[in-house]
């Protein structure tokens, strides 16, 4: 479940990084940039400032996602982006518009599940899923919430801070992962500094599903040439891991 930042590092090539790596993907995050990324960590935010540097929008996000569709790509795509350009677009509009796009449902990873009713609401009434994260920090009241809450799959965070490449695993997220999977059945998708074949495929031996972002982006900006190519085959290494 690969991650990208749409418009980075220009619209064009995004859309190629993204159809790229739909070929290997089983579900595409797709990054709408905000100001303030709060969960993210340096690769992530410095994506979504060219982006937004080169005139990216929610708008254009979701005629991107169009234009994803229009190519071809079918694997389902999620949103992910931050509650204020969603508050300020109007729910009902987001959620109508996104699924006219082609988008299956939205990430929030600043908006609690305390206060996600109104999105929720907007999202069920067009079809789209809504994905509740969980931490290692998340209390066990927290977790009853969330389990009870969830439609589709969860977002379990493998590490107590912001997104990016990191050398190894948290060492209780076994644990971690066990104590809400004893909560429900639905799906559990790992992210958060996932960065390697190998650690892929321990997640994949734990979770449901694995949730790569940084990483990808290195590998993105890593070659001058063919980007698309780059990313394509990284995702098919982590692929090739979880077989």
């Amino acid at each position: 479940m690969p991650y990208y930042t749409l418009g980075y590092p220009d619209r064009e090539t995004s859309l190629d990084v993204v159809t790229a790596i739909a070929a290997s993907s089983d579900l595409l995050e797709l990054g709408v940039p905000f100001s303030d990324p709060l969960a993210d960590g340096p690769t992530i935010q410095h994506s979504t400032q060219v982006s937004l540097e080169r005139g990216t929008t929610l708008a254009g996000c979701l005629e991107m996602v169009r234009e994803l569709r229009r190519r071809g790509v079918a694997v389902p795509v999620l949103l992910f982006g931050y509650y204020n350009p969603f508050l300020a677009y109007g729910l009902a509009a987001l959620a109508r518009d996104a699924r006219a796009a082609g988008a299956q449902g939205f990430i929030v990873p600043d908006l609690p599940p305390e206060e996600a009713a109104d999105l929720e609401v907007a999202a069920a009434a067009e079809g789209l899923a809504y994905v509740h994260f969980l931490a290692p920090t998340s209390s066990p009241r927290r977790i009853e919430a969330v389990t009870r809450q969830a439609r589709g799959f969860i977002y379990l965070v493998s590490v107590t801070g912001v997104t990016g490449a990191r050398a190894a695993l948290h060492a209780d997220l076994a644990g971690f992962i066990g104590r809400v999977r004893s909560k429900t059945a639905a799906p559990l998708a790992v992210g958060f500094g996932i960065s390697t074949p190998d650690q892929a495929a321990a997640i994949g031996r734990l979770a449901d599903g694995v949730i790569v972002g940084s990483a990808l982006i290195n590998a993105v900006d890593a070659e001058d040439g063919n980007k698309a190519g780059a990313a394509g085959r990284f995702v098919q290494l982590l692929r090739d891991a979880l077989v």
